[in-house]
């Protein structure tokens, strides 16, 4: 289990774009399952939307990138680098994202050469699909 402090230490990610609270599983270059806790605080419901608040699929996406970044940079090899969002494919949303939920963030990485990775991530509500994608990631 990653807590707040040791994910800052492996992404460089900050507030407010650091959208992964703590990394329940990880197992270095395969995969990682991480959750984002979704509050009301945020400053993105100040506009998306008044009086209806959704998080938006996009910052999903990203949280589900940051998760696998995760996944890659604690392979000793790739330990200091910086693991970019390259590309997503076949990104589906399900279920609509509110204040108040966690999202259960989980990344399995499926391919690595190059400097670039590719992987599936999925994210929950409770048991409930709510965004899926196919991610490409740039190693730099």
């Amino acid at each position: 289990m990653l807590e707040a402090q040791e994910i800052m230490a492996i992404l460089p990610h900050r507030y407010p774009m650091l959208l992964v609270d703590r990394v329940l599983e990880s197992t270095p270059g395969v995969s990682a399952v991480a959750i984002k806790n979704v509050s009301v605080n945020e400053a993105i419901f100040q506009g998306h939307f008044p009086g209806n608040p959704i998080f938006p699929g996009v910052l999903q996406i990203e949280a589900l990138a940051q998760t696998g970044a995760i996944a890659l940079l604690q392979e000793p090899e790739l330990a200091g680098q910086t693991v970019f969002l390259g590309g997503i494919r076949k990104a589906k949303f399900r279920k609509m994202v509110r204040p108040g939920d966690t999202l259960r963030l989980e990344v399995t990485l499926t391919r690595r050469a190059q400097g670039i990775g590719s992987g599936v991530g999925r994210a929950f509500v409770g048991e409930e699909l709510a965004c899926m994608a196919e991610l490409v990631f740039a190693i730099q």
